[in-house]
């Protein structure tokens, strides 16, 4: 169990990256009721639930959604997560369930348009901060771990019989080779995400651009300094130079949202 400021505990989850998880999970063996409706997302849902409540005793918690209403990622970048495939049927139905579930809960339901998870999440971590809790965000997205701080940190769920994770400022340098965690803000907009279809540098892979912020540590410094690099990466770097900013605002979480704590 976690410790830290047990009295201002904060847990905020990443509703539909653990509900997806939670769906998918029970994939080879889908939980079918009597009534033959797939209940794999809320079952797996609740289970996450019941577990942090149990286990972790937040003092403070909430679910945050996406909403269906584009963002301003979208009005910048109009491929942005356009490569995502439908959600399955089943799982869609499920949701309105999932939200009675954790209102029966007495749990707040947090959601705005314009406004993806991460960034209410984002926000509201550092409120909470402000206001003295530790904050748990509990994701398996790695997006996030450019928000990890002294009193901020990604709570990883359990998987494959693993226990959950618990990831501070250290892990998240180590992990990425980086010295401070903005850095990864840099890393993910040169290498892109193919989840979210942000582009990045064409070419450009998760160890390129771990090497790439290891000897320039910014994009906008990268690009200043072409002149360093050689052949067919200065070439790629050269004509994604607009690519590569966009992509690292893309990926770049929001921590101003127009949210109350």
């Amino acid at each position: 169990m976690l410790t830290k400021n047990t009295d201002k505990k904060l847990f905020l989850l990443d509703a539909f990256a653990l509900i997806y998880r939670a769906y998918f999970a029970f994939s080879n063996s889908p939980r079918i009721n009597s009534k033959g409706f797939n209940t794999s997302a809320v079952f797996g849902f609740t289970n996450t639930l019941l577990e942090i409540l149990n286990k972790e005793k937040p003092s403070h918690i909430a679910v945050v959604f996406d909403t269906d209403a584009p963002t301003q990622r979208h009005e910048e970048f109009e491929a942005y997560k356009a490569n995502r495939e439908e959600m399955p049927e089943d799982l869609r139905a499920s949701i309105p369930l999932i939200i009675d579930l954790i209102k029966g809960f007495n749990i707040e339901v947090i959601g705005l348009p314009g406004y993806e998870a991460d960034d209410l999440i984002g926000t509201l971590a550092r409120k909470a901060e402000n206001l003295g809790y530790t904050t748990y965000m509990m994701t398996p997205d790695k997006d996030y771990g450019q928000l990890v701080d002294a009193n901020t940190y990604i709570y990883k769920p359990a998987r494959l019989g693993n226990g959950a994770e618990v990831l501070g400022v250290e892990d998240i340098c180590k992990k990425w080779e980086i010295r401070n965690v903005g850095e990864l803000i840099d890393i993910l907009g040169l290498m892109g995400d193919k989840v979210d279809n942000i582009p990045g540098i064409p070419g450009v892979g998760e160890k390129t651009a771990i090497q790439l912020i290891k000897d320039f540590g910014s994009i906008e410094n990268l690009l200043q300094n072409t002149d360093k690099l050689k052949g067919k990466l200065k070439e790629k770097v050269e004509n994604n130079k607009e690519m590569a900013i966009q992509s690292k605002r893309l990926a770049t979480i929001i921590i101003d949202c127009p949210i109350e704590f």
